[in-house]
């Protein structure tokens, strides 16, 4: 045991059971080889933009992964991300990716009902992460690299998040997406910097609206919004003929007419419901049982949904999935080296060109 973890132990506290000598100790951006080839199963949680990269080392090298979302930040990352999968299927590997609330009970329990008519037909989906800034705040660029500097601030540089559409909004996407069993065909909407202008807000937008249509015309209303003094909500609703069922994480409800006939409470709290317990507890049974267990694929799909309503707020086009999907130019880079060149470039001002509807091109 590293001292460290001989200190924890006098107190009792978790950090007791963990042994991270010096030689298991990896820096840089070449660490992640390092770190997958000494463990057994791999938790892949850097920012989004590398997340292809890793993943795609890790089934290569043989491994178990966990991946955190989104999976990737642009159509060249989807398809690695898929193709990686599929190769993983061939290896027999577990793949977890983190959206816990295809894991929560109550969620769970909602879409089962709504699959089995509660509500009727289904007419309309609506989905939110509204609120106000992120929890991150930017980093002082100091004597960093330009490629350091955007790694460290990689919240707010879309080659790295995805945009919040993609790096937070994913998971109400991927709620209604579950609804569906599927992804949508299409996506138009808005978007912009309304108050979050400054230099050290990287290329992001501050709010996203977008309406997406499926295959079968159904249309999902999307929103998500980093704007302080604003309504806040995080939360999913479907409307269907009969009625409504209604998600925000911590509650469901399903209502007809003006009766609530069925809902449900906790949420995460307990251990029992606790959606991120449950997704690595599912995981390691999978892996330990020899259980078939890939979410690799709907976790692209759901992740490719966020990147379709960025390109069509972005650009103000409507944008077709197909369309997107066939984009070949990454974004990202898979330098290894902080003196790399970086995929976004600062301009004199010590700005960054900002996405403008009706010029800016999905290319």
């Amino acid at each position: 045991m590293n001292e460290m973890s001989e200190k924890a132990s006098d107190d009792g506290q978790p950090a007791a059971k963990i042994d991270v000598p010096k030689e298991r100790q990896f820096v840089g951006l070449d660490a992640y080889r390092k770190a997958i080839d000494a463990c057994d199963v791999v938790v892949i949680t850097g920012p989004p933009g590398y997340r292809p990269l890793h993943f795609e080392y890790a089934v290569n090298a043989g491994k178990h992964v966990f991946m955190e979302k989104p999976v990737a930040t642009d159509p060249a990352g989807v398809r690695r991300v898929l193709a990686s999968a599929e190769e993983a299927k061939k290896k027999n590997l577990k793949v977890g990716v983190g959206l816990q609330r295809r894991h929560q009970p109550s969620y769970q329990e909602a879409i089962k009902r709504i699959n089995d008519g509660e509500i009727g037909d289904l007419v309309t989906l609506r989905c939110y992460w509204n609120g106000s800034h992120p929890a991150k705040q930017p980093f002082d660029r100091g004597s960093l690299s330009e490629l350091e500097y955007q790694v460290r601030n990689w919240y707010f540089f879309a080659w790295l998040s995805g945009d919040h559409i993609c790096e937070q909004h994913v998971h109400n996407l991927d709620v209604c997406n579950w609804i569906k069993n599927g992804h949508p065909v299409e996506a138009q909407g808005m978007g912009g910097r309304q108050v979050r202008t400054g230099k050290e807000y990287g290329n992001i937008f501050d709010h996203h609206a977008v309406e997406f249509t499926y295959a079968d015309g159904t249309r999902m209303f999307s929103q998500c919004r980093q704007i302080p003094g604003c309504t806040n909500e995080v939360a999913e609703h479907a409307h269907g003929t009969k009625g409504v069922v209604n998600l925000n994480g911590q509650h469901a409800e399903l209502i007809v007419g003006k009766d609530r006939k069925w809902h449900a409470s906790g949420g995460d709290a307990g251990y029992k419901n606790n959606a991120y317990q449950i997704e690595h507890d599912t995981l390691f049974d999978a892996i330990r049982n020899d259980k078939p267990y890939n979410e690799a694929e709907y976790g692209a799909h759901s992740t490719m949904t966020g990147i379709l309503g960025r390109m069509a707020t972005y650009s103000g086009q409507k944008i077709k999935w197909d369309q997107a999907m066939k984009l070949h130019k990454p974004m990202t880079t898979d330098a290894e080296s902080w003196d790399a060149e970086a995929p976004v470039k600062v301009g004199d001002d010590g700005r960054y060109a900002i996405a403008v509807p009706g010029v800016t091109k999905f290319v």
